[in-house]
């Protein structure tokens, strides 16, 4: 890696923790990486799990970012119209080598404008929402359009994690990385997609997330009406 990269992941309430601690595992062992947890403030930080995690840098006072992260999870609704965050994200995309989410991290990233007549993914029950933020809707784990990089849902942040430490370091970097933190999965059973769940396990999912998806959908409304007002 030529010169060392400065990465930071925007932490907020009610985040899922994978998203960010799993890109995390991989960048805090890139070679020079700098890697910062950003937050409005200081104090602890609850996931939606409860778990508390721990900024170190503030929004105001954080510095131009190489990479920039944001992770998914039922907080994100709050970010999507939060303007101080919201402009957070368009300042530092403005210099970054890389703009980058996790899960639905993307919609953050599209109610800041920064998905607009770009190729994204996210996680799979918000997939839809995609288009109405400007964004060209992808399947995969990766998808890469020019320095932007999104992953999708919550365990595909360390796929993009280790194709990012692939091309700052090199591939047998990344490989190592892999292999020390023995990402070899092998799930027990064959439902980690919706093509590839029962439809009871899909039903069932989708049902438990209905009043979420309700909610969403209300909010995707609101922030692409602001786009397009701005646009």
């Amino acid at each position: 890696m030529a010169e060392p990269l400065n990465i930071g992941f925007l932490l907020f309430p009610r985040l899922t923790q994978l998203d960010l601690t799993g890109p995390y595992e991989v960048f805090s062992r890139l070679p020079g990486a700098k890697v910062r947890l950003v937050w409005k403030a200081l104090e602890p930080v609850r996931a939606d799990t409860g778990i508390a995690m721990l900024p170190d840098t503030t929004l105001a006072e954080c510095p131009p970012l190489d990479l920039v992260c944001v992770p998914g999870g039922p907080g994100v609704g709050a970010m999507m119209e939060d303007e101080e965050v919201l402009e957070f994200l368009r300042r530092q995309a403005a210099g970054a080598r890389y703009v980058t989410s996790v899960c639905t991290g993307a919609l953050v990233l599209g109610a800041a404008g920064l998905l607009r007549g770009k190729r994204a993914t996210t996680h799979w029950a918000s997939h839809d929402f995609l288009p109405a933020l400007g964004a060209t809707p992808v399947e995969g784990r990766v998808v890469r359009d020019g320095n932007l990089f999104t992953g999708g849902g919550v365990t595909a942040g360390i796929d993009f994690a280790l194709a990012i430490a692939a091309e700052v370091a090199d591939p047998e970097a990344a490989q190592a990385i892999q292999l020390h933190i023995e990402y070899a999965p092998a799930p027990p059973f064959d439902s980690g997609t919706p093509k590839t769940a029962s439809p009871a396990v899909l039903a069932e999912t989708k049902r438990r997330a209905s009043a979420t998806r309700t909610e969403r959908e209300a909010l995707i409304g609101r922030v692409a009406a602001r786009l397009a007002a701005a646009a």
